[in-house]
């Protein structure tokens, strides 16, 4: 198996130097079942991996720098798993592998948090390439043109449909018509889950509907686990595995509750410059990874998931805060600068495609 992986990473001739340099990595990590999602963070002092200042197209919201934040510290963090090393990423080795493909990000506002992330290191690794940048609805679209890559988001909170109604807007758990946007794609990678915990004018629905009855709420945790269910058979029904590479973006958490890190009462992550220490989140995961994996342990279709939550929850510096969209009048606790904390995730996407499918221990 382990000469299989090597010769489809030396098939590209601008790799040569990860397969000298991770060789060792990749046997250990493919033989001993090394899993990227348990280690700790440490100072790098060549991080971040791009200067947001030059990734021209960056959200305002993600801009943590351009807003005016003064503490450099978050920026230069680099994800050391216990038992080996991620490959590092290499952005012109990534558009090479996927030359002429397209991909979609479908999710939420952390799903556009990752896409910028990924276009911001494309863009530094080619700085000299043309590229151009299109949003139209939901659609946004970021083109490599020398590498004929799009790099697609779809912003879709639930996966399944939210329809206007007479009633009113009904989230409805076992349909996903909006499902055929993202159909004859080479990659996907899927994300929800913030939107199903908004509360009064926040929430995005009057009724949730599953089969014929509507209910005014219920039970976020098993409304979240019935659409997600409804999401993978849609993938099972609609994906050629053969042909597109399936994501699941793990669970994102937040930092407005300080005593999940063992903090001071009313903590949150304003104010906050330095990961947790160590490798153990305080608080334990949100219960929605054990939704998602149960999900995706029982799909007939390959579904990798990007399994970024502990490492994510070890980053309490990691968020915009103050220096996030609504400047001091907010404190958002829920995005991630950039560059920042959403890199890794890319930085794992890339890892799976190197290493080969399979070449993880997801844990699921």
């Amino acid at each position: 198996m382990m000469r299989k992986i090597v010769t489809v990473i030396t098939r590209n001739r601008n790799v040569t130097s990860l397969v000298e340099h991770f060789d060792h990595q990749l046997r250990g990590a493919r033989l001993s079942g090394c899993d990227f999602s348990q280690g700790s963070w440490i100072y790098d002092d060549t991080y971040p991996l791009y200067n947001a200042s030059l990734c021209s197209f960056i959200e305002k919201q993600f801009n943590c720098e351009g807003n005016g934040r003064t503490d450099k510290l978050y920026l230069k963090y680099r994800w050391k798993p216990q038992q080996c090393e991620l490959p590092k990423f290499n952005g012109q080795d990534f558009l090479e592998r996927m030359k002429g493909k397209k991909i979609m990000f479908v999710g939420d506002s952390l799903s556009l948090n990752q896409w910028q992330s990924l276009a911001c290191m494309l863009n530094a690794a080619v700085p000299q390439s043309n590229f151009t940048l299109q949003r139209k609805g939901d659609l946004s679209t970021f083109y490599f043109q020398d590498y004929n890559i799009s790099l697609m988001l779809f912003r879709n909170a639930f996966l399944v449909d939210l329809v206007k109604e007479k009633k009113g807007r009904i989230l409805k758990l076992d349909s996903i018509k909006n499902g055929n946007s993202w159909k004859g794609f080479d990659m996907l990678i899927f994300n929800t889950w913030h939107w199903w915990l908004h509360k009064g004018s926040a929430k995005a629905w009057d009724y949730i509907q599953k089969g014929d009855k509507l209910y005014k709420d219920m039970d976020r945790l098993i409304a979240f686990s019935e659409g997600l269910k409804t999401w993978s058979k849609w993938v099972d029904s609609n994906v050629d595995p053969s042909h597109t590479k399936v994501f699941f973006q793990g669970i994102s958490p937040t930092h407005y509750n300080g005593a999940e890190w063992n903090a001071t009462k009313g903590t949150t992550c304003n104010h906050e410059t330095q990961p947790i220490t160590g490798s153990t989140y305080p608080g334990g995961p949100p219960p929605a990874v054990a939704a998602v994996k149960g999900v995706l342990s029982n799909m007939s279709t390959a579904v990798e998931l990007l399994d970024v939550t502990q490492l994510s929850q070890l980053r309490k510096d990691g968020h915009p805060s103050i220096y996030g969209i609504d400047g001091q009048k907010g404190n958002d606790c829920s995005h991630w600068c950039l560059a920042g904390v959403p890199d890794t995730w890319n930085q794992f996407l890339y890892a799976i495609l190197v290493m080969g499918e399979k070449s993880i221990n997801l844990n699921y």
